[in-house]
């Protein structure tokens, strides 16, 4: 396993439309324990790969309990909404905030190519959202609100 750096919003990477995963090989499942050592060396919730310069439908999720593996991942149920701050790895020291839904599933292949469900609310619900837009070339940044204040922050803590 090794760490890849993860690129900031300055990258034109980041800003494009990601393509599917059609080879459940070895190079996908070592991008996979990549982006699972290099997002919990960052402490984030969640990881796309293009953030790691790999332009492919591919996300992984650590919900607290597991680190969910989204290949070719598709949002197939939302409910309700939620209003919050929302970082980013790729925009590091900044948060916005942002209107998510408070629920959301996903349709996914794991690492081996088997489709399955995953839904998760709150903070799940906010990273499922926001994971994909990333292979969809979006960043919170395109569709928050506004970004917060230092004051904001602290009060939230």
């Amino acid at each position: 396993m090794a760490l890849r750096n993860i690129l900031t919003d300055k990258e034109p990477a980041l800003h494009k439309v990601c393509r599917p995963v059609v080879s459940f090989d070895r190079k996908l499942h070592t991008l996979l324990d990549d982006m699972k050592d290099t997002l919990l060396e960052a402490n984030g919730v969640g990881l796309a790969a293009p953030q790691v310069g790999i332009l492919r439908r591919v996300v992984i999720v650590d919900t607290g309990e597991e680190i969910l593996e989204l290949i070719n991942p598709e949002i197939i149920q939302t409910d309700g909404e939620q209003e919050g701050a929302e970082g980013c790895l790729s925009v590091p020291g900044r948060y916005g905030l942002v209107k998510r839904p408070y629920y959301a599933k996903v349709r996914a292949q794991d690492r081996y190519g088997n489709w399955f469900e995953a839904e998760g609310e709150e903070l799940i619900g906010r990273c499922f959202c926001h994971e994909l837009d990333h292979l969809d070339g979006i960043l919170y940044t395109q569709v928050m609100e506004r970004f917060l204040t230092e004051e904001e922050l602290n009060a939230e803590d």
